[in-house]
């Protein structure tokens, strides 16, 4: 299958650079996966087509605000640390700017020395593993000097962090926001809940290797990242007795998907408690054995995302449906508007 099926014409103006002001009045598209059909509404209005019994899947992960400045110790050059994933206690993969400026032994100094970091090891395309040391919690330090780590493509600063957080963001541990959880509110849960439909958690620390672009022609050559995940014994119960009961299962978000396909898939098409890395590549033709339904953002061209939207309502529904937001001027990717496929 060829990455080029998966391209279509996005004008750049409809990338959302900015939240809206309300979470749940973005637009929401309505995808029937079965038949095509679409419809257009407002994201507040989605519990019209959830019904009691049914149980919705939320990414519980934290942002860390994982983009330090700093200066080099010696020389006082400015450094731009990225913190991408912890190793083992006060050790992170990170990548640094410009990094030819760090080597082995290098010293990174922080909020005038409220942090600092020694480089360890170096690797490939500005890789450092770097050692920090700090007086306190590591992450209040990094709260009070870290900035939220953007994604690319939005070039507007943000004036408020919470905003790159779903209200219900507990795990810390993301290099980016599980996007499609930003449209909630906790009046929206609340009358979710209200109507029997269960809410369920499970934890997906985003990588940055999710707004990487697919280097190959064909899809089955792509490598995808690895991720951390945890599923609990309460989710895993619920999500369980829910699909016995003949409940919907209903992913927020591709990472909730990537999660419960992972579990299923190792488990015998069973969703149980689990934790650890998951690379799962859901495109056209993946076998689901945990979800019924998703809600998700709109995604860029040929990119993963967009092919596991597809594998879920099939590429022809999927890409007529893009065809129509873009005609109709939907805001695509983290701050955009949502899509529905039931």
């Amino acid at each position: 299958m060829k990455v080029e099926d998966f391209d279509f014409y996005l004008p750049e103006e409809l990338i959302a650079q900015t939240p809206l002001k309300e979470r749940a009045e973005s637009r929401l598209m309505v995808l029937d996966k079965e038949t095509g059909v679409i419809q257009h509404q407002v994201f507040k209005q989605m519990t019209d087509f959830l019904k009691p019994g049914d149980c919705l899947v939320l990414n519980d992960t934290r942002v860390l605000p994982a983009r330090l400045y700093g200066v080099k110790a010696e020389t006082g050059a400015k450094i731009e640390v990225l913190l991408l994933k912890q190793e083992e206690g006060d050790r992170w993969e990170t990548l640094v700017k410009p990094a030819k400026r760090i080597k082995e032994g290098s010293v990174i100094s922080f909020g005038d020395g409220r942090l600092t970091a020694t480089c360890i090891a170096e690797k490939d395309h500005g890789g450092r593993i770097l050692e920090f040391s700090y007086d306190g919690i590591f992450y209040e330090v990094l709260e009070e000097l870290g900035e939220m780590p953007l994604p690319p493509y939005i070039k507007e600063q943000l004036d408020e962090q919470e905003r790159y957080q779903t209200v219900f963001a507990k795990e810390r541990g993301s290099a980016a926001a599980p996007t499609a959880g930003l449209h909630f509110t906790e009046e929206l849960l609340d009358e979710i809940r209200a109507k029997g439909v269960h809410i369920a958690f499970i934890t997906l620390h985003v990588g940055l290797g999710t707004f990487r672009p697919v280097s190959v022609d064909t899809i089955e050559d792509h490598e995808m990242h690895s991720e951390f995940y945890q599923v609990s014994e309460e989710t895993a119960h619920l999500i369980e007795d829910v699909k016995a009961q003949g409940g919907r299962i209903i992913s927020v978000g591709t990472t909730s998907t990537r999660t419960l396909e992972t579990v299923a898939r190792d488990h015998g098409g069973k969703v149980e408690a689990a934790s650890g890395w998951t690379d799962i590549f859901i495109y056209p033709g993946f076998p689901f054995q945990a979800i019924d339904g998703m809600i998700t953002n709109f995604h860029l061209p040929m990119s993963t995302l967009i092919m596991l939207v597809s594998a879920l309502a099939g590429k022809e529904h999927v890409m007529n449906a893009y065809e129509e937001a873009v005609a109709k001027e939907y805001r695509f990717f983290s701050f955009g508007d949502a899509m529905l496929i039931k």
